[in-house]
């Protein structure tokens, strides 16, 4: 996650996003940067709200407005996938490596995940709170210059970002039975990227 104070925003980390790549190369400009643990460098909404929103709201930083990357469902749950095939990871419950893609598929659409396919979704992560606190910007995952267009009309000139943490290639076919249970349980995914206006925020 990232703060710029000045500029009143907040930049969340949603995992699988490419956000890290950003972190990376705007950390110098931010005002705050959290990088551990992994559950406050990607706090989802909730967890903003619970833990940052009441130190910034005490500091005058009730006007920040939050910024989220959401990428297509299908291609990130492929991207868990393939971040799971590391190597590091072999013999672990959360290794994907003896899994097809299919099998994954099927496990993340089940009430509740074995390890290794337990993803969590999109639309909890930025999932507006009773008390109005929303992800104001919304940007696709799949059109990366508008989120630098925006992000250069807060910050100015931006630096080169440089992708990181790119999962390796493999074969993510999937049959269209599963990609329909896909589509049908995570229904809340698919509407919320859908509902992001391409090319703006």
């Amino acid at each position: 996650m990232l703060v710029f104070w000045k500029e009143r925003l907040v930049l969340l980390s949603v995992p699988k996003t490419g956000t890290q790549a950003y972190m990376r190369a705007l950390a110098p400009r931010a005002s705050m940067v959290v990088n551990d643990p992994p559950e406050l460098k990607h706090a989802p909404l909730y967890r903003y709200n619970r833990f940052f929103r009441p130190m910034f709201d005490k500091m005058g930083g009730d006007d920040l407005e939050l910024a989220a990357v959401i990428r297509e469902p299908l291609s990130w749950l492929g991207s868990w996938y393939r971040y799971r095939q590391r190597e590091n990871l072999t013999g672990q419950p959360t290794s994907t490596r003896d899994v097809t893609f299919d099998q994954f598929l099927h496990a993340a659409c089940q009430d509740a995940p074995p390890a290794f396919a337990n993803v969590g979704a999109q639309s909890k992560f930025v999932e507006a709170r009773p008390n109005g606190i929303k992800v104001t910007h919304l940007f696709r995952y799949e059109e990366q210059a508008a989120l630098q267009t925006f992000l250069q009309s807060k910050l100015g000139v931006l630096p080169e970002i440089v992708p990181i943490n790119v999962s390796p290639k493999r074969d993510l076919q999937v049959s269209a039975e599963t990609e329909e249970l896909v589509r049908r349980y995570r229904a809340a995914d698919f509407d919320l990227w859908d509902r992001i206006a391409p090319g703006r925020p």
